[in-house]
């Protein structure tokens, strides 16, 4: 693939305006010297302004999502998106969410540009644990943990009964939950199904991936080794 369309399709700019940055000078090799549009170059040895190209194809982010943001590309408020370099919305391959949070749950969110990964990962199939954690209004009743673990139980609306889930109480109002599938608001259902209401949510692990100490908002690009801990088991509720 030409250098100006490769650039391009990374959202830095029509491919006009890309033609213009070479023409300017603004793209190098990292000791400086000017690339031309029909250089041969490797990916990782491409700065544009002085700065390394983001990744190519392939893309796998992390994100600790803030409370009120939305997994959505167009919405009246604050947007996933919006905590991104403006770039990463025009990438071509487009940049997804792999699943959501809703605007009140906050964690682990992933994005990626890789079709076959996403729909590998949001598989019921693959059986990906998901980890979150839950303050409720109310003191646990005593019998959830069997009820959620037993595949029988049945929420509003729904056909098939939900597949185990396995609860790790923290304390009276506070649990663990890990789940394999990702129904629509799917924890907050399970506790109101039992009487009681989710006050916070947060997920905290996908497989074996954890948040690595980001803070609300921050995000980072995931290696390989990273992407192999999404098909891990998760973490002990104690780790």
């Amino acid at each position: 693939m030409k250098l100006v369309k490769r650039i391009a399709n990374l959202g830095y700019g029509s491919r006009k305006e890309v033609a213009l940055m070479f023409r300017e000078g603004r793209i190098t090799d990292p000791d400086g010297e000017v690339l031309y549009a029909d250089d041969q170059v490797p990916h990782e040895r491409i700065r544009i302004d002085g700065e390394p190209l983001d990744p190519p194809p392939g893309l796998v982010l992390m994100m600790n999502k803030p409370l009120g943001a939305t997994c959505s590309r167009k919405d009246a408020g604050r947007v996933v998106y919006d905590l991104l370099p403006p770039r990463y919305r025009l990438r071509d391959p487009a940049l997804s969410t792999v699943g959501r949070l809703d605007r009140d749950t906050s964690g682990l969110l992933l994005f990626t540009d890789d079709g076959a990964l996403l729909h590998r990962i949001i598989s019921p199939r693959s059986r990906v644990a998901k980890v979150y954690e839950a303050t409720l209004a109310q003191d646990l009743r005593g019998d959830e943990g069997a009820l959620f673990a037993s595949g029988t139980m049945m929420l509003e609306s729904e056909k098939e009964p939900l597949e185990p889930a396995a609860l790790d109480v923290l304390a009276p109002r506070r649990v663990r939950l890990t789940l394999t599938e990702g129904r629509y608001h799917q924890v907050r259902r399970m506790f109101a199904a039992v009487g009681n209401h989710v006050e916070t949510l947060a997920r905290i692990s996908v497989g074996a991936l954890t948040m690595d100490g980001l803070g609300p908002g921050q995000w980072r690009a995931l290696n390989a080794a990273d992407v192999a801990q999404v098909f891990s088991a998760p973490p002990p509720a104690d780790a």
